[in-house]
């Protein structure tokens, strides 16, 4: 008995272990939020990249520039900012550095707040300059005296290169020019051909003739996209001469097939267009 009173207690110790590492926090959470923002951004902009024109990329990229705060050369929206220079005729500007026509062309831009014209081309240059002009008011002239007219200038839009002022026709959606995917003119093309006699035949000019179209599929065993340009470039000389353009004019008529779209994407039926261009003497 005195043996056992006597005894020394044994001490079990029973030791916890912790499996996993414990709680480390929310940084992993901070960590998953930053990679989905950015992968939010990266679709959106290539979304973005996808459903805007080169124009309007062109201009968000002038506006996240911070060395340019006003760039000349293009805008990415709609009205105000239409792809082209705030500096331009088209903005309609009422600080004396803009104009006052609706449908301006390069040479009628104004020339700061005095509107005063840059001389410093050659003698033939400036007399085309106004004769350009010309054409061009009595297109606008034409287009304002009744609604028919206005709905053909919906149609069509002028400006002057090198080689001289291009008076460009395109299709709209619901109104085409040509019937399908043919060159069989529709009335309106018809109608315009009518306008265009009538005012370029008061000058002497030589004129050229291009037909534009859209894309179309690649899979296409025989893609007509050549031969579907130059027949509505024929079909619009016809149409010209049928209205009284003197055929003697008329220089060259070149089909371009989808080599030149005026638009993105190629297959936009904007693409679908005629440029009838009044050549400079030299060409």
């Amino acid at each position: 008995m005195s043996m056992r009173d006597n005894a020394v207690p044994v001490i079990i110790k029973r030791k916890k272990l912790v499996r996993g590492g414990g709680h480390h926090g929310g940084a992993w959470k901070v960590a998953y939020a930053d990679f989905v923002t950015a992968m939010m951004a990266f679709f959106l902009m290539m979304w973005l990249l996808n459903a805007t024109t080169e124009k309007q990329r062109k201009g968000l990229a002038d506006y996240f520039n911070p060395t340019v705060p006003i760039n000349r050369v293009s805008g990415g929206g709609d009205g105000a900012f239409g792809g082209d220079s705030v500096f331009s005729d088209r903005q309609m500007a009422h600080d004396g550095t803009g104009a006052s026509e609706q449908r301006p062309t390069t040479v009628q831009q104004a020339q700061g707040a005095g509107g005063a014209e840059v001389a410093d081309g050659s003698q033939e240059q400036q007399q085309f300059a106004q004769m350009a002009r010309d054409v061009d008011s009595a297109l606008q002239g034409l287009g304002g005296e009744s609604m028919a007219t206005q709905n053909l200038a919906r149609h069509i839009v002028t400006r002057v290169t090198d080689e001289g002022l291009i008076v460009e026709f395109f299709d709209l959606d619901g109104a085409p020019l040509f019937a399908g995917d043919s060159a069989t003119p529709e009335p309106v093309l018809g109608e315009i051909a009518a306008v265009l006699a009538k005012v370029f035949g008061l000058v002497t000019n030589k004129v050229a003739l291009n037909g534009h179209v859209h894309a179309y599929p690649a899979m296409l065993r025989e893609n007509p996209v050549w031969d579907l340009s130059l027949a509505r470039a024929q079909a619009m000389r016809a149409l010209l001469e049928q209205k009284g353009f003197d055929r003697q004019r008329i220089q060259r008529v070149t089909g371009y097939a989808d080599r030149a779209p005026a638009t993105e994407p190629p297959m936009s039926a904007r693409n679908n267009r005629l440029e009838l261009i009044l050549l400079r003497e030299q060409h």
